[in-house]
């Protein structure tokens, strides 16, 4: 599959195309499912089995660890028992379950991490239709339901970006990164980062075909994580204010909606948001001061100054190009640059965020020519993504192979080697989205029609 650029490449010049074109597809597809296959069999089989060898040795509690539990038990307690899901017998309940037993402080080994109800309450909101079933039943839906919106999310982010190509490249797409680890590993916990991230492709494409208002509803209700939706919101507001007249509706669609939101929060248990702010306080105390990836490689200082200094540049940014069209270069690039700046400074580098780089990789991989041609920054920075974007499925597909001829021991101390480029990928990503702005922004020798690419 030539998914690199446009149709000015010449396909004959690789020798993967001299194979007949069904032959072809197959064994690209067949070696996508391979590498999908191979980190599911890594989390799986090497990863979670050495967690739950560790946590029998060092007597560490295991529930159902699924990090919807809390928000629905919250949800749940409020709305059927008129409980504050922020209140600490409720958090002991929440443990009970999470991890199988409250938590002890006098244990050395018991998780840092409280599990409380650490959500905006509206969040019960959209949980309210699954609290009078039992858990198990609405843990095995919600993991069916977000293998669907993880996998059909690919769609909407193609047409954000204005990508057309082939049934073959989308089937290697949703293959990817249904298999990719940030996917897999929010599969297992039921996280609500996937749910999000389906509601910002399907928010995207929408604001692309001017769908303005049902775009505003499906920024608000993707809140329920605000951490994820500042930087988003702060772009939305530049971008509209950039031609009121005609993107009015996003932030009337977005404002109407939150205004249900937060009214129905306010009914339910006036005096949320005081509760909820401790919540996050606590959060971030508990959880290890919240550190973000440049909290982790400088420090909580440094690490803070640079933040405030990216958002400030990608804010200048984004005021320069608030006239530009939804359709535009301009704009799919700041899709990306929005995103894995988020991921950047959001205080929290759990990998299941990265489903949010969907698409900074699939804006690198179709306007790959243009970067390639930026210069030797841009080439440098090419590489280093591309490296650590496949590195998990490389080094995952060796420990598959490796657990043929090796005892499982010896395989599972090797658990981490795939997430070694974790906190490279969106460095990786970001540095190349704003070395290569000129390039992708460009529109000299860009046709007005969306790219299109063969497989």
């Amino acid at each position: 599959m030539n998914c690199c650029a446009g149709p000015e490449l010449r396909p004959h010049c690789n020798p993967v195309f001299l194979l007949p074109d069904m032959v072809r597809k197959s064994l690209l597809i067949f070696g996508a499912i391979l590498m999908a296959a191979s980190v599911w069999f890594w989390v799986q089989d090497i990863t979670i089995a050495h967690q739950e060898t560790d946590s029998r040795q060092r007597g560490i509690p295991r529930g159902n660890l699924s990090d919807l539990y809390p928000r629905w038990l919250g949800a749940r307690e409020l709305l059927l028992h008129g409980r504050d899901p922020y209140a600490a017998d409720v958090t002991r309940e929440i443990q009970t379950g999470y991890y199988g037993r409250p938590l002890d402080p006098t244990r050395p080994n018991d998780p840092k991490d409280q599990q409380a109800f650490a959500y905006p309450l509206y969040v019960v909101l959209v949980l309210a239709p699954t609290v009078r079933f039992p858990f198990p039943l609405v843990q095995r839906a919600f993991l069916g339901l977000l293998l669907v919106l993880t996998a059909s999310s690919v769609l909407p982010w193609l047409r954000a970006l204005q990508w057309r190509i082939s049934l073959t490249a989308k089937l290697l797409w949703i293959i990817l990164v249904v298999g990719s680890f940030p996917a897999i590993q929010g599969f297992k916990l039921q996280q609500l980062t996937l749910l999000v991230a389906a509601l910002l492709a399907a928010a995207m494409a929408c604001l692309v075909q001017r769908r303005f208002v049902i775009a505003g509803i499906l920024l608000a209700i993707a809140s329920i994580k605000p951490q994820l939706l500042a930087l988003v919101a702060i772009w939305m507001i530049i971008w509209i204010s950039g031609n009121w007249r005609d993107r009015r509706k996003v932030f009337w669609g977005a404002a109407a909606c939150m205004a249900v939101l937060l009214a129905g929060s306010e009914f339910l248990l006036p005096g949320w948001v005081g509760e909820f702010r401790a919540a996050m306080s606590s959060y971030y105390q508990y959880t290890g001061g919240g550190r973000s990836i440049l909290d982790v490689a400088m420090s909580p200082t440094w690490g803070r100054v640079a933040s405030a200094a990216l958002v400030l540049a990608l804010i200048l940014l984004l005021w320069k190009l608030r006239r530009e069209p939804e359709g535009s270069r301009a704009f799919q690039w700041s899709i990306a640059a929005v995103l894995a700046t988020t991921l950047i400074i959001v205080p929290m580098f759990a990998p299941y965020n990265q489903v949010l780089l969907v698409p900074c990789a699939m804006l690198t991989l179709k306007e790959l020519r243009r970067l390639w041609n930026g210069g030797r920054l841009a080439r440098f920075f090419v590489l280093i993504v591309a490296v650590s974007l496949a590195w998990p499925f490389v080094s995952a597909a060796a420990l598959a192979v490796a657990w043929l001829f090796l005892p499982a021991a010896i395989v599972q101390q090797a658990w981490p080697v795939p997430m070694a480029t974790t906190l490279m990928i969106p460095v990786s990503l970001l540095g190349l989205i704003l070395v290569g702005r000129r390039a992708i922004c460009s529109t000299t020798g860009a046709t007005s029609a969306p790219a299109t690419v063969r497989a």
